[in-house]
């Protein structure tokens, strides 16, 4: 079946409690408090980071990510939308899967850490939309292999299927440590789940 990828990137939100809190306290999307809660058990971020965010609109984990750094690090956020300005954050509109592009504006900068919340959008037929979640975590999974620091860390959000092992088989590859950990803020009937990856080798 073919898509564009221009329209792959999905921002998908419920008004339950973590959307009503995330409005309260001034976050852009919900998805900020499963960052929270994936920093707390694995505190890849650290204050004076250099941060790396694929699919970063709206821009939750930009602010998650840009409050740990602090003044003395700094945060980049890349997205097929544009994303309105925050302090110490510095964003891109791109393709994940532009290579080309993405070597151009990161420039060779290394990262202390690359956190990913990217999704496909979807077309209701589960088994497709699982897949190019995968695709779009492998292609992630690329971009991190280039520019994360040694012993740095990564996070990623995928969709559970039979494919995400492909995707677990490769982050092994180049993480000492892999991990899945699905957030209280992802709904139950969900199928996201985040993979922490730790102990970057190259």
């Amino acid at each position: 079946m073919a898509y564009h990828r221009r329209n792959r990137y999905k921002t998908y939100q419920v008004k339950d409690k973590f959307f009503l809190k995330a409005k309260d306290e001034g976050y852009r999307a919900r998805s900020a408090y499963k960052l929270k809660e994936i920093l707390e058990k694995n505190p890849i971020i650290k204050t004076g980071d250099h941060v790396l965010d694929l699919g970063a609109a709206p821009g939750s984990f930009l602010q998650v990510a840009s409050q740990i750094v602090g003044p003395a690090g700094s945060v980049i956020g890349i997205d097929l939308k544009p994303i309105k300005p925050l302090k110490n954050v510095k964003t891109f509109v791109g393709d994940i899967f532009d290579y080309n592009y993405l070597e151009k504006v990161l420039n060779g900068e290394k990262f202390d850490a690359v956190i990913s919340d990217l999704a496909p959008n979807t077309t209701g037929i589960k088994f497709i939309d699982k897949d190019n979640s995968v695709e779009l975590n492998l292609a992630a999974l690329k971009t991190a292999k280039r520019h994360l620091k040694k012993g740095g860390g990564a996070i990623f959000k995928i969709f559970q299927s039979n494919q995400i092992n492909n995707f677990l088989s490769a982050a092994k590859t180049l993480f000492a440590e892999v991990a899945l950990f699905k957030p209280k803020a992802v709904r139950a009937t969900s199928s996201e789940i985040y993979v922490v990856c730790t102990g970057f080798k190259w």
